[in-house]
């Protein structure tokens, strides 16, 4: 898709004045800007259908806003409103006119201690465990679209690959390292997948290391692996043996290939992140395996 040529600073798009580009997608482009008559700061992001072959991120981004418009948490990232232009029938541009985060990535910036890190994985599981109460799952959970704020909030972001509990996808959606096994086989997309990616997601953050997916980096000969011959992760606590037990297990239960064998639920998950947050404060635990606090194990690299 041809993506829309960037709005210079100063210049009007859908009756917002743009202060400046923040982001682009594959498809999209991601502005700050602000209401004229209420000063308000907002995040638009523009999507243009220039042939047919567009409609499909034209339509995903309908499916952004109306789960947006269904889901309220302070985890997630609120979608005001969803402007359209069209030409007859056929919608030409879409805004999406959405809170603005600002913050750094957890992608960027890994959180300093064990503690901060697990409160991060607990915000974002309660976030998770709202929208699956919805009946929405998140469908691309990874350290990129989780926002960390001064204040020590996050905020979920990046709702284009969202989508109803159950539905099966025409195409493979996800990031590699993350990705679910079926999000690469094309099964039903379940609040478990959201729970394989959050897992992958802890595992990453706590050793820089990824597990292993359905989709393999280095053979170019494969373009995906059936669930047996999919890897095993290495046990989480082999690289940070100071992680508490029950961290650990939420962990490698959570990235199991079977997703009859992961936690029932996210609120499983949250609940447990809150025990352990709980005993890592109430212990006064504020280091990784190092002195230095680092929650990052030296040999996960």
């Amino acid at each position: 898709m041809k993506q829309a040529e960037a709005a210079k600073p100063g210049t009007k798009l859908a009756g917002y004045s743009v202060l400046a580009e923040i982001g682009r997608g594959a498809a999209s482009v991601i502005y700050l800007v602000q209401d004229p008559k209420t000063k308000q700061i907002w995040a638009l992001k523009h999507v243009v259908r220039e042939t047919p072959k567009d409609q499909r991120f034209i339509d995903q981004a309908e499916q952004e806003a109306m789960i947006g418009a269904k889901i309220g948490h302070p985890a997630l990232r609120h979608i005001e409103k969803c402007i359209k232009t069209r030409s007859l029938m056929t919608v030409k541009e879409l805004f999406l006119v959405m809170e603005y985060v600002d913050g750094v990535s957890l992608e960027s910036h890994r959180p300093k201690t064990l503690v901060q890190a697990v409160d991060v994985f607990r915000q974002v599981a309660r976030g998770l465990a709202h929208m699956h109460g919805r009946g929405f799952v998140h469908a691309d959970m990874k350290p990129h679209n989780i926002v960390l704020r001064d204040d020590g909030s996050v905020k979920i972001i990046d709702l284009g690959q969202s989508c109803a509990v159950g539905t099966v996808k025409p195409r493979i959606q996800g990031t590699p390292d993350y990705i679910a096994p079926e999000q690469v086989h094309l099964r039903p997309i379940t609040p478990k997948t959201d729970i394989y990616n959050l897992g992958a997601t802890m595992y990453w953050t706590l050793t820089g290391a990824h597990i292993p997916t359905a989709l393999p980096k280095h053979d170019s000969l494969v373009g995906s692996l059936d669930d047996h011959l999919i890897e095993k992760p290495k046990p989480v606590r082999d690289l940070r043996p100071d992680l508490p037990e029950m961290l650990a297990e939420v962990i490698m239960h959570s990235v199991e290939v079977d997703s009859e064998r992961r936690p029932a639920s996210m609120d499983l998950i949250a609940d447990r992140l809150d025990l352990v947050f709980a005993k890592l404060r109430s212990a006064g635990s504020r280091r990784g395996p190092d002195d230095d606090g680092d929650p990052r194990s030296g040999n996960g690299k």
